[in-house]
């Protein structure tokens, strides 16, 4: 019964034995720590992917459309009372709110307002659409509302009688401003009916907005319409994440089939259709999420497995230090798996602790490397079970190690050179293995950004992924066993005339496999986030570059002739925002006509803006024979003749210009074009760096006609961009764990040998060596080390994020490629913190030689 009590001594003190070293307790903790943050990081990333689709998606979905539509093109007045009434009780029945609906009849009614006759207007009504109006005049009575366009072409006012040929309307009861393209979110889903100028030479002069429903449904009687159109939606709320909108769709389904039964039942089950408009985008949000989230995978479980090889490296490293108590247990009767758990009991706190401050970290940081999306409680719950078994998995591993290595110690006993037969490891090639991994990496790249016909993300292939990191990987295999080389070589190197270099060399060199550890994790921590940054960071340029191109400003629309040709005048909201541009095409090469003065401050120029700045001077200088031009896209056989008018003689020659893109084509000014010239020009286009919002309300109050809208932020679809820059933020969040996990390591390698440092410190400058030639040895000696892993990093992470933006182009068909965005802030970074964290340890190195005492060092 002693003995027993003996031997459980030791696992009951184990909590302050472990306290012996704490460099043991930290390096536990901090590996537990950064493989539960990277476990529970995969997680929240895939699913603030699917948040952030949702919020993309919403954004351009009409608010009431996120729940279910009912809609009829034509449907009896005399229907849309029991429809309507159906539709709001089974709404109610389902936890629905109020239903808004919207009924419009013609267009193109001819009616008469008091002596004023022959207008063509839209009849049509909308729950609570007063409210949501902005109204001139309203005399708060129930009626017909006029937009104040047809106010300005007769004299139309409250108190006026509408006639319908033979028929007596609602008499017009208030007036409002006109909805223009784009009308206002509330208004989204009903732009095609309730908004004028939709389209090039509207005939519609106005639509009239009845108060109510009954007035509504009287006027239509009135004009013995026999249909009108019918539709009715929901504003739920904005779904911010994919568990809330699957819900969302989910209850919508059922409140469809509750009203399409209640019809049934009344015999009108053919009256109206149902349908689900954002039932497509939440699939789309879904399948975004799970394509980052498989993407990811196989980086998460490979960074995962290297946590738990840091765990392994703990245990061995606590086994060698408790030797002595363990042999002595074990010659007591203690079992390898009861040595095991001693391990676990020692080192098991500051692991779990580790492991909780690393999923704690990783919820609260989310806003930091995850993307801008919301995440639900579901996947919150699945990433701390995720990271919980990864930490149960951890102790278990330390457990297992430890308990492994007592059985071959004591139960197996020890056979001579065992470590002999794991030296091949350290000879093996490995770095033909990781390149062999990323070759095959490479071969799957070329089909990831392409998607298929109907699907608009691009096909995932989670191997292709992981090419940029086996790049990175390779390379740090190939220094590291270069650096391994050279320091088994570095004996012969004989430069004491050079003290401080002599010294860091053979610290080196007796410490090769710290050494060796620290270069490769340095150098695929840096390449990894180099390439991770710079992939996620061309997807976004590549975005900007293309939609920015494509449109050409912020804003384009085309507008009338009497505008471009400056007959009317340009509205002063937009007089320092706005250029205007002419085309014009018949030969094959199409012909941009600019206002130089303008151009420059309105137009999407990007990388060419000094090119552009440089050469639209030399359009304004007569030359003989033609008409001085820019040549856009220069091909050999381009001709030279532009289309009604004198031959273009070329000036200078630029990649793409805004609006025209790559295509073939010229520019010149229009102070070089005579009026008459600019007469010929069929088409002219405005330029704004204002939003289309401004730029619609601000032509629209001049009356003028807009057509072919286009903004830089719709004009391409986003989302599959964004899949794959968020895809990149895992490895860019892995790169920077290894960042940390390398400067730990340089840390941690100094502190290990802080009495070896500190006793050959002490004998150098007692030998005559001054303290700053000592600070500058360990600063030779870490500087070289982190320099070669700093430099080796960015070359080849910059080097592969270049050659892999290209192939991640979700839209390769839209010109200009996709290239990598300039890297020099971040190199410059990089270099700072390098240098910043060589300083630092040198320093802590040459402090621990200062405060030593000679003696007791030569004592110990």
């Amino acid at each position: 019964m002693r003995e027993s009590r003996g031997i459980s001594l030791p696992w009951r003190r184990s909590p302050r034995a472990a306290w012996s070293s704490p460099l043991t307790l930290f390096v536990a903790a901090v590996t537990a720590l950064l493989s539960c943050f990277l476990a529970t990081s995969a997680v929240l990333i895939a699913a603030a992917s699917g948040g952030a689709a949702m919020d993309y998606l919403a954004g351009n979905a009409c608010p009431d459309q996120y729940g279910p539509v009912v809609s009829k093109a034509a449907i009896s007045p005399a229907k849309v009372p029991a429809v309507l009434d159906t539709v709001q009780r089974q709404a109610a029945a389902h936890g629905f709110p109020q239903p808004v609906a919207g009924m419009y009849a013609g267009p193109f009614l001819p009616v008469s307002f008091g002596d004023s006759g022959g207008h063509k207007v839209t009849l049509g009504y909308r729950d609570d659409a007063v409210a949501h109006l902005d109204n001139v005049r309203n005399t708060g009575r129930a009626g017909l509302l006029v937009g104040d366009g047809l106010t300005k072409l007769a004299p139309v006012a409250p108190g006026d009688s509408v006639q319908y040929r033979w028929a007596a309307l609602p008499a017009v009861t208030g007036v409002y401003h006109d909805l223009s393209v784009p009308p206002p979110r509330w208004w989204c889903s009903q732009q095609n009916s309730a908004t004028i100028y939709a389209y090039a030479n509207d005939p519609v002069q106005t639509v009239m907005m009845a108060t109510d429903r009954q007035t509504f449904l009287d006027a239509a009687r009135a004009v013995h319409l026999t249909g009108v159109s019918l539709t009715a939606g929901f504003y739920l709320g904005t779904p911010r994440t994919t568990e809330q909108a699957r819900d969302d769709l989910d209850r919508s389904k059922a409140l469809i089939s509750g009203i399409q039964a209640d019809l049934a039942r009344q015999g009108l089950g053919d009256a109206v259709s149902m349908q689900l408009p954002f039932e497509h985008s939440v699939q789309l949000a879904e399948e975004a999420e799970s394509h980052v989230l498989v993407s990811i995978l196989p980086l998460a479980a490979i960074s995962v497995l290297v946590g738990c090889g840091g765990i392994v490296t703990v245990a061995l490293q606590w086994y060698q230090r408790r030797y002595p108590a363990l042999r002595l247990l074990a010659a007591r009767g203690a079992s390898p798996p009861a040595l095991g758990g001693l391990a676990v009991a020692e080192l098991g706190l500051p692991v779990l602790v580790g492991g909780v401050v690393g999923i704690v970290v990783a919820r609260f940081t989310t806003g930091m490397y995850a993307p801008p999306g919301q995440i639900a409680s579901g996947p919150q719950i699945r990433a701390v079970l995720v990271a919980a078994g990864v930490l149960v998995f951890c102790l278990v591993v330390l457990g297992a190690v430890a308990g492994w290595r007592a059985h071959r110690e004591f139960q197996v006993g020890r056979r001579a050179r065992a470590s002999g037969r794991w030296r091949w490891l350290v000879f093996f090639p490995w770095e033909l293995l990781t390149a062999a991994t990323a070759y095959l990496g490479w071969s799957r790249l070329s089909g990831y950004g392409t998607s298929k016909l109907g699907t608009p993300l691009a096909q995932v292939d989670p191997l292709a992924l992981t090419y940029p990191v086996f790049v990175v990987l390779t390379a740090g295999l190939l220094v590291a066993r270069i650096a391994w080389l050279l320091l088994r070589a570095s004996h012969r190197v004989r430069v004491w005339s050079k003290p401080s270099l002599q010294l860091a060399i053979r610290r080196l060199a007796s410490a090769r496999a710290p050494v060796v550890g620290v270069l490769v994790v340095g150098v695929l921590a840096i390449g990894t986030l180099a390439a991770g940054s710079g992939i996620a960071s061309g997807q976004r340029t590549a975005l900007d570059t293309k939609s920015g191109i494509l449109v050409g400003a912020t804003t384009r629309v085309d507008v009338e002739t009497s505008l471009g040709l400056g007959r009317a005048p340009m509205p002063e909201a937009l007089r320092d925002t706005s250029s205007l541009i002419g085309q014009t095409t018949g030969t094959g090469s199409v012909v941009l006509v600019v206002d130089p003065e303008t151009l420059t401050r309105t137009a999407y120029l990007g990388s060419l803006r000094d090119d552009v700045e440089a050469l639209l001077p030399k359009l304004a200088h007569p030359v003989a024979g033609g008409i001085p031009a820019i040549r856009i896209a220069h091909g050999s056989t381009q001709s030279t003749a532009l289309p009604g008018l004198p031959p273009a003689v070329v000036v200078g020659d630029l990649p793409w210009f805004p609006v025209l893109g790559e295509n073939i084509g010229y520019v010149v000014s229009r102070d070089a074009l005579t009026p008459a010239q600019l007469d010929t020009i069929p088409r002219w286009t405005l330029l704004s760096s204002s939003s289309l919002e401004q730029v619609s309300a601000a032509l629209g109050a001049q009356g003028q006609t807009l057509t072919n809208r286009a903004t830089q932020a719709t004009a391409l679809d986003a989302l599959p961009f964004y899949v794959v820059e968020w895809t990149f933020s895992f490895v860019t969040v892995l790169g920077g764990v290894l960042g940390v996990v390398a400067v730990l390591g340089l840390f941690v390698a100094v502190e290990v040998r802080r009495r070896q440092n500190a006793l050959a410190g002490a004998l150098v400058l007692r030998m005559g060596l001054g303290v700053r030639a000592l600070f500058g040895s360990h600063v030779l000696e870490l500087g070289a080390l982190a320099g070669l892993a700093v430099l080796a990093g960015i070359g080849c992470g910059v080097g592969v994020a270049a050659v892999a933006v290209p192939r991640f182009d979700p839209v390769r068909w839209l010109a200009p490629g996709s290239v990598l965005p300039d890297q020099t802030a971040f190199v410059l970074a990089v270099l700072a913190a390098g240098v910043l964290v060589v300083l630092l340890a040198a320093s802590i190195a040459v402090r621990s030689v200062r405060t030593a005492r000679t003696a007791e060092l030569l004592r110990g």
